[in-house]
């Protein structure tokens, strides 16, 4: 049998900059009300080496952010700073490692119906400068590309949310161990998954 949507995982962190300007409540709020479910939350501050090894889970993570960086560049009429992808993800590897363990983090992971996706829609595009108002980092923060090279550090965009369902299967058991993530019932999840809806008055 097919594994049903309702029970996808994703992660999210709210990254050291969102904790300090005490977003979290509002944060954890957007994902909430949308009906997707929380079973595993922590605070921690993350080591640099913790950070590199969550970033390179995915092998082909550099070679994507180096063109995604490099393509929002040249939208603009701007120059990225270099046209080899790697090279530019290097340098996004060392700043996220000094951004990411600058000070505390909240680890979660959001359960239900298309939790990558949601999530990721809800959070919105990696550079806030381009964001859609509406999603987190739209309404949230001004930050660009342009801004975090000019000054040799990560770009500052509150979260990291997993891309895809492969890339939080990878992620999940990094920041989490399987006794910390938990299987409980909200009465929400009648209204949003039954097969039938059953509102009828008695």
């Amino acid at each position: 049998m097919a594994h049903h949507p309702k029970h996808e995982r994703t992660l999210v962190i709210i990254k050291p900059d969102g904790v300090q300007r005490t977003l979290i409540g509002e944060i954890i709020k957007r994902y909430e009300r949308t009906g997707l479910k929380l079973v595993g939350l922590k605070m921690l501050v993350p080591t640099e080496e913790m950070i590199e090894e969550h970033y390179l889970l995915d092998p082909s993570w550099k070679k994507k952010v180096g063109e995604k960086a490099i393509s929002s560049y040249l939208k603009k009429g701007e120059k990225p700073p270099s046209t080899d992808p790697v090279e530019v993800a290097d340098s996004v590897v060392v700043s996220l490692k000094k951004y990411m363990s600058s000070g505390p983090v909240i680890a979660m992971v959001w359960e239900g119906g298309h939790a990558v996706e949601v999530v990721r829609k809800i959070t919105g595009d990696t550079e806030p400068r381009s964001a859609t108002i509406g999603t987190i980092r739209g309404d949230f923060v001004l930050d660009s590309y342009q801004m975090a090279d000019t000054d040799t550090r990560a770009i500052r965009n509150l979260i990291h949310a997993s891309g895809s369902i492969a890339e939080a299967e990878k992620e999940i058991p990094h920041w989490f161990l399987k006794k910390e993530l938990l299987n409980y019932r909200v009465p929400h999840e009648a209204t949003l998954y039954e097969p039938v809806l059953d509102t009828a008055p008695r």
